[in-house]
């Protein structure tokens, strides 16, 4: 029983028809005389077709699904999203949920804890990597606007920088108070 969703396994082509990517690069144009025309260039111009509502749909992320939001305001949210749940989960919360230490990590955060607060582990690399490729995918496909450009370097800051050494164990917060030193 063959597949629906399968190609078939033998397709037919016309030997003489241009292949669909030859519209746009095509270098074989023919003038009289049978010669191929002249470029002033070694360099060509490549039109990118628009987009097929297919390739719209599978660039679509979660906020895509709010109505009327666009893939600019999608993909920063997405960012925001991100930096917010990131910060909170690593440099907010402090302690640890499990009690066998004895109290040793109630004063330090997640982001200290990673590697017994060793820097620079393929662990704390690899999370400090996050942000900064979200960070450029955002600002790709918001089109480098700078109002979004701006709302998306703040949020990448707002996470990085707690992050670096310098700030280990460097505490700088609006909301909580100041940690009860033993």
């Amino acid at each position: 029983m063959p597949s629906t969703c399968l190609p078939p396994s033998s397709q037919t082509y016309d030997a003489g028809a241009k292949p669909a990517s030859s519209r746009f690069l095509d270098m074989t144009d023919r003038s009289a005389g049978g010669r191929r025309r002249r470029s002033s260039s070694i360099l060509q111009v490549y039109h990118e077709p628009p987009e097929t509502l297919e390739q719209m749909s599978d660039q679509a992320i979660l906020y895509d699904v709010i109505p009327g939001s666009s893939q600019e305001a999608s993909w920063t949210l997405t960012n925001m999203t991100y930096m917010v749940g990131s910060y909170i989960m690593f440099h907010y919360v402090r302690g640890i949920p499990f009690d066998f230490n004895g109290g040793a990590f109630d004063n330090l955060n997640m982001w200290e804890q990673i590697d017994n607060g060793a820097q620079y582990t393929p662990t704390k690399k690899f999370l400090l990597s996050v942000p900064i490729v979200l960070f450029l995918l955002s600002t790709h496909y918001t089109h480098y606007d700078s109002t979004y450009f701006v709302i998306n370097f703040l949020a990448t800051l707002a996470v990085v920088i707690p992050k670096l050494p310098f700030s280990h164990r460097m505490r700088f917060s609006f909301f909580s108070e100041v940690p009860e030193e033993e």
